[in-house]
């Protein structure tokens, strides 16, 4: 019953162009997160700092340089966590105007959409920035869990505690970064969700465009170059 509704409001191209935004969405997370071995991303080179970061708190006495970075890591976090919020807010009004929306894009694509279709189309970037809500939060309550493992990280690297912890706190660490990338993906699929009230085809450009410039930036950017290099 629900599939027939749908398909009796969404063209097929609607539908195809729908699934090629959610399949680029899991597909570019998945490469990310799990790329070739002889190719890592970057986001996999910065777990391993993170991780090597971890370790070298074992042996530093100071450790307020340590908590001010992870201090920003949660403002960062919190920061994206409020604007999910906002925007989340303000695509929720937006469905509750949905008759002007329609008359825009009626406007600039010459095309009739009815308000339960424009309905739908705002619900689908509802979801993705929910999504992004969740993984912030949770993003900022374990960078909290990391900074208190770094706390209970002896400051005596001969401690038989100390290597342990630390290695526990780097894991946490990369964990809150992982969701918090994934938040900051559902994101840019959010954005380029926005492309469907100009019709299928601009879904599609834009869910291209989307994936290009993700694996780009993990795979051939300047700062994945920068962590490639190795001292001489």
């Amino acid at each position: 019953m629900l599939w027939t509704n749908i398909s009796t409001l969404f063209t097929t191209f609607d539908i195809v162009a729908l699934a090629i935004l959610v399949t680029g969405w899991l597909l570019v997370g998945f490469v990310i997160e799990n790329p070739p071995k002889n190719r890592p991303s970057v986001s996999q080179m910065m777990g391993f700092y993170r991780r090597e970061w971890m370790l070298h708190l074992v042996d530093r006495n100071t450790r307020v340089f340590d908590a001010q970075i992870v201090s920003n890591l949660r403002q960062s976090t919190a920061f994206f966590a409020s604007t999910s919020m906002i925007a989340i807010g303000g695509l929720l009004a937006l469905m509750g105007n949905a008759e002007k929306i329609s008359g825009i894009a009626r406007d600039l694509t010459q095309v009739s959409e009815s308000q339960v279709e424009i309905e739908l189309k705002l619900a689908v970037i509802l979801i993705f920035l929910a999504n992004a809500f969740l993984k912030f939060v949770w993003s900022h309550r374990l960078f909290g869990y990391c900074a208190i493992l770094m706390a209970s990280v002896p400051n005596d690297g001969d401690h038989p505690a100390a290597v342990a912890r630390a290695e526990k706190a780097g894991t946490v660490n990369v964990t809150a970064s992982r969701s918090f990338n994934r938040g900051l993906r559902s994101v840019y699929f959010a954005m380029a969700g926005l492309a469907w009230l100009f019709g299928a085809l601009a879904l599609i450009g834009a869910t291209v465009v989307t994936v290009f410039v993700l694996a780009r930036r993990e795979f051939a950017s300047q700062s994945r170059a920068a962590l490639m290099q190795e001292p001489r």
